[in-house]
């Protein structure tokens, strides 16, 4: 059994954190179809210039490639984690802390000076089937995926409300189907989108409150999950984009939902998994489904 704490094992499949390079079986930058350019490569949202910026979770993975896409829009961008990342993304401030604190938690909100977004990032699970451990292991995995967002959410609420912002919880598609394996991850993560539908209620019209539901990612972690370039590249032909996700294409899906051009967007969950999966009963059937004859033009 992994006894790190949470935070510090590897993310399930569908919600993987630390960055790395382009998957294989990714297209390169210049075979991607016309108008459709890398995240990273895209002009920054002015809107969130000089705008404070709180990541949870921050400093690798999924996380720093949202920390990173709030400071290329120019924004203050703090990451906050237990621990320091092992490259620090530039220019993206770090401060220690354990999520799992609650008056740590309320301290650090306390000490800012402003706050304009909070992206409730941190998470992440074991691959733990439910009898192989007792209930207390799996609340923990629900306490750090539901209820450290809880925890921070109301203690950035005054500021939020002062600078009239909005928070940002990074969901799952875990928490839109089954997810065997990560079962108590995939609850925690149903809630949080329910928790944000119903925040974005009771703190409007204030604050805003909208979740990115992720698909796969692709991180340096890839290989424990999908078995190398081999593995990666062939879950990459299951999603109807062709390819994982970048770290890069959820910052720019979160930049999108904090700055000003979502102004009237508040509630909502926006998927950001190249089109989702295809239905297993598909390609199970194919072979047994007669092709259709094309009918001729009378």
């Amino acid at each position: 059994m992994d006894n790190r704490p949470a935070d510090e094992r590897p993310a399930s499949p569908a919600d993987q954190r630390p960055a790395g390079n382009p998957p294989a079986g990714n297209p390169p930058a210049g075979d991607r179809p016309a108008g459709n350019p890398p995240a990273g490569d895209r002009p920054a949202d002015s809107s969130l210039r000089g705008r404070t910026v709180v990541v949870t979770g921050g400093t690798r993975g999924v996380g720093a490639g949202i920390a990173r896409a709030f400071a290329e829009a120019g924004a203050h961008v703090l990451a906050c984690a237990r621990r320091p990342p092992d490259r620090p993304v530039p220019g993206v401030g770090f401060v220690p802390l354990d999520l799992r604190d609650p008056p740590a938690v309320r301290a650090f909100f306390a000490g800012l000076p402003r706050l304009d977004v909070l992206v409730n990032n941190a998470g992440g699970t074991p691959h733990r089937r439910l009898a192989d451990a007792g209930a207390e292991r799996h609340a923990k995995v629900v306490e750090l995926n539901l209820i450290t967002p809880l925890t921070a959410s109301l203690a950035a609420y005054d500021h939020l409300r002062r600078s009239r912002g909005s928070v940002l919880m990074i969901g799952s598609v875990s928490g839109t189907r089954p997810s065997p394996g990560s079962a108590a991850y995939g609850a925690a993560k149903a809630g949080l989108a329910s928790l944000a539908a119903s925040m974005a209620v009771e703190w409007a019209p204030e604050v805003r409150v909208n979740t990115l539901v992720v698909g796969m990612v692709h991180t340096e972690l890839a290989h424990l999950h999908y078995g190398g370039p081999d593995g990666t590249a062939a879950v990459s032909r299951t999603v109807p984009l062709g390819r994982l996700a970048l770290p890069a294409d959820v910052g720019a899906a979160a930049v999108f939902l904090a700055s000003d051009a979502a102004a009237y967007i508040s509630g909502a969950g926006l998927h950001v998994h190249g089109g989702g999966e295809r239905p297993a009963f598909l390609d199970a059937a194919a072979p047994h489904v007669p092709v259709p004859t094309p009918r001729k033009d009378s």
